[in-house]
């Protein structure tokens, strides 16, 4: 306790100090707001699909009532949970420091929770896009008459995420490393570290001579580039360390 205690004044420290904060955060943040991992709700009557027949423009082609029904029990899911207490702190956060947050996840909490500057790499699961367009749906939009609805074009609506064999958004993609190779801190919250190419966001800050903290329950392929690992809870870590730098800006 005495060990962690030094190591998040030292972090705090670090972030207070900070021009500019890049967090990039990964399913283990969400997973405290009761939100599974790709893998993780694949249970039940999902267990015996593979990934890229759920998650591939593939496997949408080939059955897309099928991957249209993973996606909204999926939704279900995100709309019976919430922003847990590190989202929150991290949207804080933006009140005192230049921080601009980095999420693989595609749950939109960062923003509900309020944070202003986000990057979401691998979009939003909430929104729909015409599968032949890649247009943005608007519900009013979508003709619901059969499953999935379609858009007005007569093409298939899909869920705004990014699947296997798709690439990430270019212009969201080079806005995340130009944070990392620009900034003073890079704070890495709840990934495995194991996830191209978000993964090297951490390794572009510290070829740019920036201080890396985690905060992980466990350690990541990431932890050894960092300086401080805060291991624990990130609903516990985050805000404590929020605390610690609003003590030190008033």
């Amino acid at each position: 306790m005495e060990k962690l205690t030094k190591q998040l004044s030292i972090a705090a420290e670090k972030l207070s100090q900070a021009k500019q904060i890049v967090v990039l955060t990964g399913a283990g943040i969400s997973a405290e707001s009761g939100i599974p991992t790709f893998r993780d709700a694949q249970v039940g009557l999902w267990e015996k699909y593979d990934p890229a027949e759920l998650a591939s423009p593939t496997g949408f082609l080939n059955n897309p009532k099928l991957v249209w029904d993973w996606y909204e029990y999926r939704r279900d899911i995100v709309r019976k949970n919430s922003p847990n207490p590190a989202h929150y702190a991290l949207a804080e956060m933006q009140n005192f420091l230049n921080l601009a947050v980095v999420t693989q996840n595609v749950d939109a909490y960062h923003s509900q929770a309020g944070s202003k500057k986000v990057l979401e790499l691998h979009g939003r699961i909430m929104e729909n896009r015409c599968f032949k367009e890649g247009k943005l749906l608007n519900d009013i939009e979508l003709d619901y008459s059969s499953i999935p609805p379609r858009c007005s074009c007569g093409s298939f609506a899909r869920p705004g995420v990014v699947w296997f064999g798709e690439s990430l958004p270019s212009d969201t993609l080079e806005q995340a490393f130009s944070l990392a190779r620009n900034c003073d801190v890079c704070l890495v919250i709840g990934t495995a570290g194991v996830v191209q190419p978000a993964a090297s966001i951490p390794v572009y800050a510290k070829n740019s001579k920036a201080f890396l903290i985690e905060v992980n329950n466990q350690e990541s392929a990431l932890t050894y580039l960092m300086d401080v690992f805060l291991e624990g809870k990130a609903g516990e870590i985050v805000p404590k360390l929020m605390e610690l730098i609003k003590s030190k800006n008033s």
